[in-house]
């Protein structure tokens, strides 16, 4: 698959419930037409499967409109995108998705423009729609969000049956009103609570610079690869050269949703030698289909620090490309919980009428082939911090992040 002319979706998980702007990011590609009405079933024939029977449908069609009781409620336009939207769901990927005309324009205002939110990356995991991550110093972080949590209910409806999408539409809107989210946090028997959350627009901090340990290690906090993040992390980068006290780095990658996967590759030139093998897309299933190599560029200036990298269920896309290359490349010690395990492309594809597709094209794998989708990164270290170290602010999963990195300094 060429990819000249292409972008592509690049980010975490469909939408980012914050003010940015994401830029590009899509592939607007040549399609076929598509009929605005079925009024009269015209392009029956166009992509019709050689050997499918497609006459349940039109049965089915024909009886609907021969005997539903409210003809006039029977619209053709909606019977097609509802029909449409039930077969993208058949794929069972909660990422390729069906947009009817004014879904698809609020999509494309969400992804390219700034709206206010709660600051939290929402996604589907086994049929919860989920927070991905609360995101730095936002109403979702400060509300008490952690990665993982059920969303059961927006404002008293129930969250069973909608897309990624439509719960965006329902938990956005006008900055300083509030939304109510009914969550469940934890396994069976815990009980669901609501959060009210006051919506804002929001502004995250890229990366945050701390020092550990008598100034000896360098605990540098990245949350997120937007397209500013090169010049952001240049800045931390410099800092952590000019002191010279540092001795290691924990490289904290929680709660970070991801971004752009540039930004991931030029991000690990500060870590890896230039040709170094970050990450492989690869189409389609079978070893004949086409795998893109990506390998970083860069001087590496601090490939030489000890180092040990910080991950949970809030990390998720171009964080968790980094966290593999740096395990699979560099033997680097993963600490905290399972990533999330978003390792897919969406290409988005618009009609004539003004619908849109947006579905996986391919999936990320590791330097050592490893799939990120779904399953997400297993960490070398474990630590999955209970409820009451979190409401007494205490950090295990650094703390053993910092025991392993004194280790490897007293050697």
């Amino acid at each position: 698959m060429s990819t000249e002319n292409r972008k592509y979706i690049y980010l975490a998980v469909v939408v980012v419930l914050i003010a940015v702007s994401f830029g590009a990011g899509f592939f607007y590609g040549a399609i076929e037409k598509l009929p605005h009405s079925v009024q009269g079933i015209i392009n029956q024939e166009f992509g019709k499967p050689k050997e499918f029977d497609f006459s349940l449908f039109w049965e089915a069609w024909d009886k609907l409109n021969e005997k539903y009781v409210d003809q006039n409620k029977l619209k053709e336009d909606k019977l097609l995108y509802s029909a449409v939207s039930g077969m993208i769901k058949g794929a069972g990927d909660p990422y390729t998705v069906f947009f009817p005309p004014q879904e698809s324009k609020s999509f494309k205002q969400d992804v390219s423009g700034s709206f206010g939110g709660i600051g939290a990356e929402i996604g589907k995991r086994n049929g919860f729609l989920v927070i991905v991550a609360p995101l730095e110093d936002t109403p979702a972080q400060r509300g008490g969000f952690l990665a993982g949590d059920k969303i059961l209910k927006i404002n008293g409806e129930p969250t069973d049956d909608i897309t990624v999408e439509e719960a965006v539409t329902k938990i956005r809107g006008e900055v300083g009103t509030k939304v109510t989210l009914n969550i469940l946090r934890g396994n069976d028997g815990a009980k669901a609570k609501d959060i009210v959350i006051e919506r804002a627009i929001i502004k995250i901090p890229i990366t945050k610079l701390e020092t550990l340990k008598n100034n000896k290690i360098a605990h540098l906090s990245f949350y997120s690869f937007t397209s500013t993040a090169p010049f952001e992390f240049q800045q931390a980068a410099a800092k952590i050269l000019a002191t010279t006290g540092y001795k290691g780095i924990i490289l904290d990658l929680r709660n970070n949703p991801g971004g752009y996967l540039e930004v991931a590759v030029d991000i690990a030139g500060w870590f890896f030698d230039t040709g170094d093998l970050i990450a492989i897309e690869q189409f389609g299933q079978s070893e004949q289909n086409q795998k893109t190599e990506f390998r970083a560029s860069g001087l590496g200036a601090l490939k030489n620090y000890p180092m040990v990298v910080l991950v949970n269920q809030g990390t998720a896309s171009a964080a968790e490309i980094l966290a593999g290359a740096l395990r699979d490349n560099r033997n680097i010690k993963l600490v905290g919980d399972k990533t999330f395990g978003k390792g897919s492309v969406q290409e988005l594809i618009n009609f004539k009428d003004g619908s849109s597709l947006k579905v996986t094209v391919a999936k990320w794998l590791t330097p050592k082939g490893v799939s990120i989708s779904d399953h997400g990164l297993e960490p070398d270290y474990k630590i999955a911090p209970t409820e009451e170290d979190i409401a007494k602010n205490k950090d295990l999963q650094l703390d053993k992040a910092v025991e392993i990195l004194e280790k490897m300094l007293n050697k």
